[in-house]
């Protein structure tokens, strides 16, 4: 137990959770992509160089989704060359961290684009169920992961670091909870591909730790290393800390959160927002585990990002912390 900090919770250790977490930050794509007008450019650069300044090492920059799909990131190509700096070394952080910054690829196309600008790492966005990837891709899971292959293998080839987001894998809006196994079946397949990591998404939040627990549960089951997982959580029942604790005693050392708990999901109009970076860096301080994020500087990030939005972050420890002040 060690003594609290004025603005952080006491941390008391749990010696059954990791050491240590990764936070995978969303907000610059997840969270923006769900906004009704479209942030500028600028604006965007400021608010991916904020979260480098404040800790974060992997922070998800933008999409290179076709623009009719996702206008709100349509000026990725704008947008990328203002913030791959950062990519070389955070000027924030005299320890040098090298600042990830993945971008979404949805197809050949997209990571043409990707790579003609340096990227290094990029993710494809797949679906457990078949109605989301009809809704979301326009092809059946099995079609949606054939285009996905030659993405992955090329991105692979040019020595890029490849996610696979795995979205539905808890419940889906047209086909209610969705089975362990239909999960852990696509699971095999995108890593069977090639992708170095998934992503675990619970789309539409409804997510329990039971499920959470049985899921991971049933993957390691299938030699599909802890390791190669994250989690990425809604918070629509108000489930996504108790599930990202869930998740952490299974071993999962990497969690995907967006600022200010921007963001869901445009194409599932029940997803509510992602879970908040700084609700997360709250619980993981409290618990004694390293996150290298400062919590005060992430937090004011928020603050500046919600005033440009022209509304208050719906994260509850930006809200307590920034009244405090």
């Amino acid at each position: 137990m060690t003594t609290p900090v004025p603005g952080l919770p006491m941390a008391v250790p749990d010696p059954g959770l990791p050491a240590e977490v990764r936070i995978h930050e969303v907000g610059a794509r997840d969270g923006l992509q769900n906004e009704k007008g479209t942030v500028p450019t600028e604006i965007k650069a400021e608010f991916i160089r904020r979260l480098a300044a404040a800790g974060l090492t992997t922070i998800e920059a933008t999409s290179f989704v076709h623009p009719r799909w996702v206008p709100q990131l349509a000026d990725a190509e704008q947008l990328f060359p203002l913030v791959r700096e950062l990519g070389a070394q955070d000027p924030g952080d005299p320890s040098g961290r090298a600042v990830h910054l993945p971008v979404l690829v949805p197809n050949e196309r997209g990571l043409d684009r990707a790579l003609a600008l340096g990227a290094t790492r990029v993710a494809v966005f797949a679906s457990a169920t078949e109605s989301f990837a009809k809704a979301n891709l326009n092809r059946t899971v099995d079609e949606a992961l054939a285009m996905f292959e030659p993405v992955v293998t090329r991105a692979r080839a040019q020595g890029a670091h490849v996610r696979g987001y795995l979205s539905m894998c808890f419940g889906d809006p047209w086909e209610g909870p969705v089975p362990v196994p239909q999960v852990v079946r696509v699971c095999r397949a995108l890593l069977d591909m090639g992708c170095d990591e998934l992503s675990l998404g619970d789309t539409i939040g409804v997510a329990t730790p039971g499920h959470v627990g049985a899921l991971l549960t049933a993957l390691a089951g299938q030699d599909i290393p802890v390791s190669a997982l994250g989690v990425h959580f809604h918070d629509t029942y108000g489930q996504a800390l108790a599930n990202t604790l869930a998740a952490l005693r299974h071993g999962v050392t990497t969690v995907d959160a967006s600022a200010g708990g921007l963001g869901g999901c445009p194409f599932a109009k029940s997803a509510t927002g992602n879970l908040a970076t700084e609700d997360l860096v709250w619980m993981l301080t409290g618990l004694g585990i390293s996150t290298g994020v400062d919590l005060g500087l992430l937090t004011a990030t928020s603050v500046w990002m919600a005033g440009q939005l022209g509304r208050p972050s719906p994260s509850r420890t930006v809200r307590a912390l920034s009244h405090k002040e």
